[in-house]
Parts: structure tokens; C-alpha cells; sequence
């Protein structure tokens, strides 16, 4: 077969593996065979409240919101238009169809149509709120988390789809600043605060985020001097399968990635690849297939910035890292394994989605939009077939949410 054939055969897969339901091994031949996708530009430029390691990365040249971008030969981001201006870094993907973003002003939207329409299901009252993640177990509950020192920073629950929420946490301590929330099933979950008294603080549920409590510290490691997590994409905290969990740092001398195997008790620490020595500097975000395989991304949020080795890969649970090959070309915020796939993720930023099919040891430039956060969902087990297709979304700056396509 001739190199065109193949690239038209790659293509065709990839199209019918994204409208019958993203395959990741699929999706990531067309995308690898897809050229890389230039949007319209428009000035843009954002700043939010943040935490002294997580501020908001200025915005860049990109498409303006809700601006279709040229078509792209394969699969690749298409804008859905939201109709908001807030700055989404929370994201959750629960399938193709149903999706949740969360950010600045209080804001949290929710689809169910696959982006095609969005209902505003903010928070009563939570205009001065900064929220930075959201969890989403289906459609109708979910959990997002406001940052911010003190009182600022809250977790609130709803079980009716965002039409009334309860506020379960409210942060009584003016020295915690919590970042990310993760959840390892629908009712056992944890929260990470910015060191207190020279520790990470985690906060625990095992009601499905109704009720919070905050772990003894006795396992925790000494957190590095200046070192904080980044509230930058909700993925400084996650989790695979029921037990482990990983939460990413920087600011410090090094950047590291702390571990858990006993949903927050007791942690290891490694140090990763990605460089730090300043609050601007570190590891973003975070993602693990499984509780081996894990891929690290960031660099240094400032516009103008180098962000040299951006990428890092581990195969060993999160004890050792090593550098990408070939890492992301700039600062990226947001990570993802794609569906059903043992070696293919994305990586997101202001200046454009990379893509690896090698597991993290190489990146391509796939997009050059700007996006802060990125999450894929393979969809559950039962239901219809359109609330079981998997589905990958990305959001960021003035309202931009996409979802990827054919």
C-alpha cells in the first residue's frame, strides 16, 4: 500500500472510530496523519485569581470563541459555543454527549447534547467564586471545587444536574489553599490543599463529597521551601483505580510527584524531570491509565517563557520519571490518556493540543488553539449507545470549549 493509501486508510478509521465512539488507537493514526490545525487569531488575554504556584498563564493568539476553525484532514478539536466569557480550567467528560466546565465568575455550564447546547447551572450567589475543578460521576451529580486562601476556597455538591447545589466544605483555615479535587469512585474522593505548617493538607469523602475531613498529616513528606501545587487545570491531583492517587508540585527547588496506594494516608515522593526553581515552574498537571503508566506535563506558565523537558513519563506507579524524547514544545496545562488506548494521550496549553502515540516518550503538535484542560471518558458500561460513546473535550479561555471530531 503507498503512503497515501495508508494515510487515506488512517483517516477513514479514525472517522468512523469517532462517530461510533472515540478508539484511542484509532483516533491517534488519524490524528498522527492529520496536518497540524492553525485557528483564526484573535488577540485574547485573561488574568484570574490563583494560588502563588497556580496563577493564570496569559492568554494567546487564538481562535475567537464559538469560531469554527478550517477543517482538518482527521478527527480534531471542534469549538461548541457556550455563549459565556468565563475562563473554564475545570473539566469533567462523562461521555461524548454529556460534559461539565467550571471557572471564573461562579460559572459552571453543562451539556448533554455533545456540546450543542449548554444550561447555565452556576451556584446561586458564586459570582466572586474562582472554581478550578469539577468532578462529574453522569449527568446529574457532580462536585466542584472553588480555590483561593481561607473561605474562598469550598467544595460544593449538586444530585439534580446543577439546578440546586449544597455547599459541603467551606476551608476555615486562612493558611490552606486547596487546588484539585479527585474522586476514585462516586463516593471515596480527595481534595489537596497547599502546604500547611510545612505539609500538604488532603481532605477526604467517602459520601460522594457531602461530607469532608481532613487526613492526619503523619504521612505526609515535608513539603520543599516556596513548593504549592498549580490550580491550573484540576489535574494536580488525580487518581487510578480505587486506592491511588498522585499529586503533582512545583515552585520548589525540584519539581516532584507525591504517591499514594491508601487513598491519601500515607505518600512516597519522587522527584520528575520537568524543571522548577520557580514559582512560575513545575509539574501542571497529571494523568495515569492505570496505577503504573503516568504521564506529567508543564513547564513555565509565563507568556514568552522556555518550558525545556515539559514532558515526563513514568512506567513504575509514579517512583521513578523520565524525560520525554521529544516533550511538548512549550508550557502545556492539561493531560489525558485517550479512550481504550495503552499508548495514546493529549496535552493542552495556550499555544496548542500535542499528541503522543508512544505513551509519553514523544509529542507532535496536533493544534495550535489555546486550552487549559483536557479530559476523555470512555462512557460507561450501560445505557443507550449515545450516552456510552466516549468522548474527549478540552476548554479554556473566554468560554472556549471544544470537543474532538471527525
Amino acid at each position: 500500500m503507498t503512503s497515501k493509501g495508508k494515510t487515506r486508510r488512517a483517516v477513514s478509521v479514525g472517522r468512523r472510530a469517532v462517530s461510533l465512539g472515540l478508539s484511542g488507537a484509532a483516533l491517534a493514526a488519524a490524528l498522527t496523519a492529520a496536518p497540524a490545525q492553525a485557528a483564526p487569531a484573535t488577540a485574547n488575554s485573561s488574568t484570574t485569581a490563583s494560588s502563588t504556584a497556580g496563577p493564570a498563564p496569559a492568554g494567546s493568539s487564538t481562535a475567537a470563541p464559538g469560531t469554527a476553525a478550517p477543517r482538518a484532514t482527521g478527527p480534531s478539536w471542534r469549538l461548541k459555543e457556550t455563549g459565556a466569557q468565563a475562563r473554564f480550567r475545570g473539566l469533567a467528560a462523562v461521555n461524548r454527549s454529556t460534559a461539565w466546565v467550571a471557572g471564573s465568575g461562579g460559572t459552571v455550564l453543562r451539556t448533554g447534547d455533545g456540546g450543542r447546547s449548554w444550561r447555565n447551572v452556576s451556584p446561586a450567589g458564586a459570582t466572586g467564586l474562582e472554581f478550578r475543578d469539577i468532578e462529574a460521576f453522569d449527568g446529574r451529580r457532580a462536585v466542584v471545587l472553588a480555590i483561593g486562601e481561607g473561605e474562598a476556597s469550598r467544595i460544593l455538591r449538586t444530585d439534580d444536574g446543577g439546578a440546586s447545589w449544597t455547599e459541603t466544605f467551606r476551608n476555615p483555615d486562612p493558611r490552606a489553599f486547596y487546588d484539585c479535587v479527585t474522586f476514585f469512585d462516586s463516593r471515596h474522593g480527595l481534595a489537596m490543599s497547599d502546604p500547611v505548617d510545612g505539609r500538604y493538607r488532603i481532605l477526604s469523602t467517602g459520601d460522594g463529597g457531602r461530607s469532608w475531613t481532613v487526613l492526619p498529616a503523619t504521612g505526609m513528606p515535608e513539603a520543599l521551601p516556596g513548593e504549592a501545587g498549580f490550580a491550573a487545570s484540576g489535574q494536580c491531583l488525580v487518581s487510578s483505580g480505587p486506592r491511588d492517587v498522585w499529586l503533582a508540585t512545583g515552585g520548589g527547588a525540584t519539581a516532584r510527584v507525591l504517591h499514594s496506594s491508601d487513598r491519601g494516608r500515607n505518600w512516597t515522593v519522587a522527584e520528575s524531570t520537568i524543571p522548577a526553581g520557580d514559582p512560575a515552574r513545575g509539574v501542571f498537571a497529571l494523568a495515569f491509565r492505570d496505577r503504573t503508566h503516568g504521564i506529567a506535563v508543564g513547564g513555565d506558565y509565563r507568556t514568552g517563557q522556555p518550558s525545556p523537558r515539559a514532558g515526563a513519563v513514568s512506567r513504575d506507579g509514579g517512583r521513578t520519571w523520565r524525560q520525554a524524547h521529544t516533550p511538548p514544545p512549550a508550557y502545556r496545562s492539561g493531560v489525558a490518556w485517550l479512550p481504550h488506548s495503552r499508548s495514546a494521550a493529549l496535552a493542552v496549553g495556550p499555544t496548542g493540543t500535542d499528541l503522543t502515540t508512544d505513551g509519553g516518550r514523544t509529542w507532535r503538535t496536533v493544534d495550535t488553539g489555546s486550552y487549559d484542560t483536557v479530559d476523555c471518558a470512555a462512557g460507561p458500561a450501560y445505557g443507550p449507545p449515545s450516552s456510552r460513546a466516549s468522548g474527549c473535550w478540552a476548554a479554556g479561555e473566554k468560554g472556549r470549549v471544544a470537543r474532538l471530531e471527525r
